[in-house]
Parts: structure tokens; sequence; C-alpha cells
């Protein structure tokens, strides 16, 4: 899977440096073979389930600047995301250039129903809304909102180093990801319907 993120970062041309964060061997040695440099292993204490992302980010970063390399921007890429495509980076790069850096650019797509009608089920299947009564609104009338797709997100440099804890939610601005490529993969399931659309993305008609 990390195969597709790691072919649309090259095919980008965007970057100086792509490094892989891992803790484990397996991975490292398939990233090799797939012709991509690891400087440097992630430490276990960054690598459980309930690490956030920013302190990662941030030993990657201080690693390479001990090493004398240093960096105006940082781009975050998922490997849970195989349907990215190397125009996203350039589009969102573009977004990044035309804020100066200022600010952060996240990858994100519309809901697909409005999050007004959201309802939380009780273990026994009941349902409560979380905004009684929006479910009488039409869709049209309530407006997109958008959720991160987990596939990517570009910072300043600067921003990571300053980070504290796990980071903030602000100075973000969003690159829409059209739904159709909008897929993070988490469970079985999601890879499913992963392979069905990137099936549906490369028929040759």
């Amino acid at each position: 899977m990390i195969a597709y993120a790691l072919d649309a970062a090259r095919k980008s041309g965007l970057f100086e440096c792509i490094h892989v964060s891992t803790d484990s061997r397996n991975i490292a040695e398939k990233v090799v073979e797939l012709g991509f440099d690891i400087d440097f292993m992630r430490p276990a204490d960054l690598a459980d389930d309930h690490t956030p992302i920013v302190p990662v980010l941030k030993y990657v970063v201080e690693q390479y600047r001990e090493r004398g390399h240093f960096f105006d921007e940082v781009v975050l890429i998922m490997p849970c995301a195989p349907l990215i495509d190397s125009s996203d980076l350039i589009g969102a790069s573009a977004l990044m250039e035309q804020f100066e850096s200022r600010k952060q650019v996240l990858a994100v797509s519309p809901y697909p129903v409005p999050v007004e009608w959201a309802f939380d089920r009780s273990d026994n299947g009941i349902l409560s809304p979380l905004q009684p009564g929006k479910f009488s609104i039409r869709s049209q009338d309530l407006g997109d909102k958008y959720f991160d797709v987990g596939m990517f997100c570009f910072f300043p440099e600067n921003k990571i180093l300053m980070a504290e804890g796990a980071g903030d939610d602000e100075a973000f601005v969003g690159y829409e990801v059209p739904k159709s490529r909008s897929v993070d993969i988490d469970n079985e399931d999601d890879w499913l319907f992963a392979e069905v659309i990137y099936r549906g993305l490369h028929l040759d008609y």
C-alpha cells in the first residue's frame, strides 16, 4: 500500500528528500526495494498506537537538522491513502505558495451527507440525533462541511518545530480531494472499497 504514496511523491517532482518514518525493519526493507532510502529509523517510543503524528514529525525534522539539512516546508503523506495522485501534491503545493507558507494545507473532502443529520447509536441500536430537528432541512440548504481525508498535510517547518504536544487545528487551508479518491484505509472494509474505486478509475474503455 505504501508504494502508491511513494510513487505519487516521486512523480510530483516536489521533494528534495523523501523519508519513510517507521520502526519496522520489514517495512524499511520494502521501501528500499522500491528505490527509497531511509536515513534513520523511528524510535519505539514514537511508534505505539497512541502517539500523535506531530511529535513524530518534530523528531524527523530535528534529526535532519542535526545532519545539516534544513527545509522550508515539510509534507506529511499518509501511506493509508493509496488513491493519492501526484497532481494532488502539486495542487496543494501551489496553494501553499499562494498563502506564502503562512498556512498549513490539509487534504479534505466534503462529507457525503450533511453532518447536521448525524446520529449517535447506542449498543442496542437506538439512534439519538446530534442536532435534533435538522433532518427536515434540505441538504442543499445546509451547505458542504469538510473532513480530513487522511491523505497529506503541508507544513512550514517552523510550525512543526514550535508545536507542542499533538499540535492544534488552527491556521489550516483545505485542498479539496475528489470524493472518488477520498478513502482512508483503517480496516478491511475500507480496503475493499478502495480496491473497487481503484479498478473503476483504471478501467480501459
